[in-house]
């Protein structure tokens, strides 16, 4: 089946990371996956939420929006959804899974993804871009001498991938997300698997077409750690 963009079956979209895209936060990051953008910031708080008081470790956490001419109807500003929620909750998931928190000190980070268009990839392009910011940030930390190093695990990147006519695809931009017979969303650390959403949505699925999309989103984020490195690598 040719794809929309004449991309291969196993190819990512275009993808750029612009660092320092803003002048205010700790970190700034601009995320451009094919026809998908999304601004991500981290944000450097002092101090730790309540319940992590006296417990000598910091915490990282997350918000994601849309712009309301993100997409090709205006949605209203400032609607926290079920699916915001559920969004925002992986994005803080998938970068707590990136950072030591007993390393982070008793501070707390604070990224935002808002996404300014978008074609599907929404949430992976956030994980993907709200990593870099988040280096950035903890550089900033460093400078501070608020800590000693980044207490960096490891890269922290996020694909989709699906099955649309019987086709297994990386990366599915809005018009085969939405067609898609199954629909997956996968974060990884390095080479471990941080989070698999995977749905059914117009079919069941075999084993065997869940070991190919595994696979094939594995290759697809070990590509996107790359593009990660060679991002922070620019001065």
């Amino acid at each position: 089946m040719p794809r929309a963009d004449g991309r291969a079956n196993d190819a990512l979209r275009p993808l750029e990371i612009k660092r320092n895209y803003l002048k205010h936060p700790e970190g700034s990051v601009l995320i451009t996956t094919g026809e998908t953008k999304v601004i991500c910031t981290a944000t450097l708080e002092l101090g730790v939420p309540g319940w992590l008081n006296g417990c000598d470790q910091g915490w990282v956490t997350a918000e994601y929006g849309m712009l309301p001419r993100s997409t090709t109807e205006r949605m209203n500003r400032y609607k926290v959804s079920g699916r915001t929620q559920e969004i925002q909750r992986l994005i803080g998931r998938s970068l707590r899974a990136a950072v030591d928190m007993k390393g982070l000190g008793e501070n707390t980070l604070k990224i935002d993804c808002d996404v300014i268009q978008a074609d599907g990839g929404t949430r992976t392009a956030s994980i993907t871009g709200a990593f870099v910011a988040l280096c950035d940030a903890l550089d900033h930390m460093v400078n501070l001498g608020l800590i000693t190093k980044p207490p960096i695990l490891g890269n922290v990147a996020a694909v989709s991938v699906g099955i649309v006519k019987n086709e297994t695809l990386l990366d599915l931009c809005y018009a085969e997300d939405s067609q898609a017979d199954v629909d997956m969303n996968i974060v990884m650390r390095g080479d471990e698997f941080v989070e698999v959403q995977g749905t059914g949505e117009g079919t069941t699925f075999k084993r065997e077409a869940l070991d190919e999309m595994l696979g094939l989103a594995s290759r697809g984020i070990s590509e996107l750690i790359d593009m990660q490195i060679k991002a922070l690598s620019t001065p």
